[in-house]
């Protein structure tokens, strides 16, 4: 099963191919995404991206996950977050959410089983 393309990003709005919703914030894996509610695990801009946000790409069997820190990198990363990633064996990349939408569908196209998470505004 291939990672979806992110056909279009915008402040505020993400469409990923083949899905007709369009997000504030996604987490997308190979064969689908959905929203991104940070309310499901108290994420907030600071501490940031915690690895129970991830815990549900992870379990999809990827091996590289891009995160998106929003359009002015508002998103924090921890260090612990990071670390959760590579202690199962997983490639992560952290960029601003333009560069990470780049990575990631580059990424997909090569038929890497990449999963991510993509903060559209700030």
């Amino acid at each position: 099963m291939s990672s979806p393309e992110i056909a279009s990003l915008s402040w505020g709005q993400m469409k990923v191919k083949g899905c007709s919703t369009t997000y504030k914030d996604c987490k997308v894996w190979p064969g689908g995404s959905r929203t991104w509610d940070w309310r499901e695990t108290g994420t907030n801009h600071s501490p940031g991206v915690q690895p129970a946000d991830l815990e549900e790409v992870v379990k999809k069997g990827v091996k590289t996950v891009v995160i998106g820190r929003g359009m002015s990198e508002a998103l924090q990363v921890p260090s612990s977050t990071v670390d959760y990633l590579k202690k199962n064996g997983i490639d992560v990349l952290v960029l601003q959410t333009e560069e990470a939408v780049k990575e990631y569908n580059a990424l997909a196209a090569q038929g890497v089983k990449v999963g991510g998470v993509f903060h559209s505004t700030c």
